[in-house]
């Protein structure tokens, strides 16, 4: 008990630095992905005459559109890089922690208008500001693939991933404490520098270094406090992919498009009209002192949505969670195409539109993750970075848009710098409504069509490819397709400089052979080498000194290696796969060491017969070839910690 409690701890502290990440991670994306252009229109070329200031935010709009839609296919490219990094630390950490700093830092050159050169030097503000922007992107995009890439590589049990997802997701508060600070933030640090109760250079630059710090700490934190668990899933694709094969296992990973095709739509309505909410505030509604609102409900709807969707996906598929958010949000545009003049119909569209949209962003993390398994079953290949970096891809072509929408539509509605609600036309606001509400609402309604049209990959799909991976890598480890395995084992000879050693029973109960085993079909025998064991107990114990090598996620399946190299698949009972690790109990995780008679697994023999499977524990030496001689007990009945098999094999 105490080591279960032990790893249930190391679990949860795992989750929750998991979840800090996120703080810094959504408060520096929702900064320069909306932010950044407030600032370059209200703020950034104050001063600067009214003609050309117009001129420089256009070109800048531009430039940063144009170069975020470029970069944006670096992304598989950069989750490339990612999965094939191999490094003492891990493939994540290096990213997590060097990138997120660099990037930090850059976001904060980036809000001094690089030093102020915005309002000197409009020539060489534009030629440093290209490369600045390219390379906080750039680094930016490496801490985000790698962050929300790592999920798979800490559990490959979709019901933890949901937990690890939803921690993520929860701390994504970090950039709703953005929309709500924003104002007070860089109002307080202008009047500070300036004596002035406005939105200035000063407060914007205090603004940019305060987001960079949180990121700087939250990287650290999700960076020394997560550790990556290698299991057999993950080795079995250690070896490096190329960008080829990287491509065409995307390509070939259709419920991976399909999962990404709508999300992408989503993105491009809910981008163009996120960004635009403060300039509805401030220029349809006049109350740019309320904006406030659109960070504390996302912020107070986080600490309920988050939490939640792991107990309603207990009994709710994630496609029925992901349809009723998107239902919701399309009511919500509605509201705000008809009622933009209402406050209180305002603020109860505010409501539908942002506390669904954590469901959404989990139901489709979540698929995004399963579609990693169902590439390697089809495929042959896992891509774990690879994959999840498409979602940070589409979140990054949608703020892309945003970037290039707000800045378009503030110059063609008129709101940019001294304008006021009263000095906006009705033309304006008719520019305003239809780009923010119309396309959103067009493009939410397509998103929802073709999710639930097209993808296919549910919970209970993703848990049969699982089990399917799994059985196919046990039959491999076991050696059931190499010959040398059909050969009879020699009893009695021993080969000069091989290793002896003595494997005790890990469970108490009758001997019976393999060629006697009868599993759930019916069907009778197994091939390979070693031994079946009618269990009169719930428990497994360690029959040497050694490591778990690896846990399947359904509990039922442990591979043992010994302190001299010796290998034992142990598979608890028939049909148990199908339990989904019900009824089972893991006394240790994949790369633990464990000592002679230590408990590893337990298991309900009752609850396993009752279902209608049968609860015979199997141990298999894999790499039979290495075996010269395999001297079994000669019992029929065996207690625990008693001596099945002295092993004498050779290495190599």
């Amino acid at each position: 008990m105490s080591k279960s409690k032990k790893i249930n701890k190391s679990n949860f502290w795992s989750i929750f630095n998991f979840g800090v990440g996120n703080i810094g991670g959504s408060a520096v994306y929702m900064t320069f992905g909306t932010y950044l252009m407030v600032y370059v229109t209200s703020a950034m070329f104050t001063g600067v005459p009214k003609a050309e200031a117009g001129k420089l935010i256009s070109m800048i709009t531009t430039l940063i559109f144009v170069i975020r839609i470029v970069e944006i296919f670096l992304d598989p490219i950069i989750g490339s890089v990612v999965d094939n990094t191999t490094t003492r630390w891990g493939k994540f950490k290096p990213w997590l922690i060097g990138a997120g700093i660099i990037s930090s830092i850059l976001l904060i050159v980036l809000f001094t208008g690089i030093f102020g050169l915005s309002k000197v030097n409009a020539t060489w503000f534009t030629i440093l500001f290209i490369p600045a922007f390219i390379l906080f992107d750039v680094f930016y995009s490496f801490r985000d693939v790698s962050y929300w890439g790592m999920i798979p590589a800490l559990t490959e049990d979709s019901s933890k991933r949901s937990l690890y997802t939803a921690a993520g997701n929860f701390t994504n508060f970090g950039g709703n404490v953005v929309t709500m600070i924003v104002v007070p933030v860089v109002t307080f640090f202008t009047y500070l520098a300036t004596g002035q109760h406005t939105e200035g250079q000063a407060g914007w630059t205090a603004f940019g270094i305060l987001i960079a710090v949180l990121s700087i700490i939250c990287s650290l934190t999700v960076g020394f406090g997560t550790h990556e668990k290698q299991s057999t899933l993950r080795e079995v694709t250690k070896q490096k992919t190329s960008f080829k094969d990287m491509f065409s296992a995307l390509i070939h990973n259709d419920q991976m498009l399909w999962t990404a095709i709508p999300y992408l739509v989503y993105g491009f309505g809910n981008a163009a009209t996120a960004g635009l909410m403060f300039y509805m505030f401030k220029y349809v509604l006049d109350r740019p002192d309320l904006f406030w609102i659109t960070g504390i409900i996302p912020i107070v709807a986080g600490f309920f949505t988050s939490p939640l969707y792991p107990v309603l996906n207990k009994w709710i598929s994630r496609k029925t969670i992901y349809s009723v958010s998107m239902c919701a949000m399309i009511i919500a545009y509605l509201l705000l195409i008809f009622s933009t003049d209402n406050l209180v119909a305002v603020i109860t569209a505010m409501i539908l539109y942002y506390a669904p949209q954590g469901f959404i962003f989990m139901a489709v993390l979540l698929t995004l993750q399963d579609t990693i398994e169902y590439g390697q079953l089809k495929n042959g290949v896992r891509n774990e970075t690879v994959i999840l970096s498409m979602r940070p891809m589409l979140d990054k072509l949608s703020s892309a848009l945003s970037n290039g929408v707000v800045g378009w539509v503030a110059v063609a509605a008129g709101m940019t710098g001294a304008a006021t609600a009263a000095s906006i036309t009705d033309h304006g606001i008719a520019i305003f409504k239809f780009v923010a509400f119309w396309v959103g609402l067009i493009l939410h309604v397509l998103a929802l069509v073709v999710y639930a049209w097209k993808v296919k990959i549910s919970e209970k799909k993703h848990a049969e490819i699982v089990e399917q991976l799994q059985q196919n890598l046990a039959s491999a480890e076991t050696g059931l397709n190499d010959n040398q395995n059909k050969k009879p084992i020699n009893y009695s000879t021993v080969v000069d400089n091989t290793e002896n050693t003595s494997v005790d029973s890990l469970v108490s109960g009758t001997l019976v052979s393999l060629e006697n085993i009868i599993d759930e079909n019916g069907n009778k025998g197994l091939q390979g080498r070693g031994i079946g064991i009618e269990p009169s107990e719930g428990e497994l114990f360690a029959p040497f000194d050694g490591e778990a090598i690896f846990v399947f996620t359904t509990k039922h399946v442990l591979g043992l290696r010994s302190d001299n190299g010796l290998e034992l698949l142990v598979h608890v009972g028939f049909g148990t796969g199908k339990m989904r690790g019900e009824n089972f109990v893991s006394h240790v995780e994949t790369g633990q060491k464990f000592k002679k008679g230590q408990s590893l697994l337990s298991f309900n023999r009752d609850e396993i017969k009752r279902q209608g499977y049968k609860d015979t524990v199997v141990t298999l030496f894999t790499h039979g070839n290495k075996i010269h001689s395999l001297i079994p007990t000669s019992s029929k009945e065996i207690k625990h910690g008693r001596q099945l098999f002295k092993v004498d094999w050779k290495e190599s």
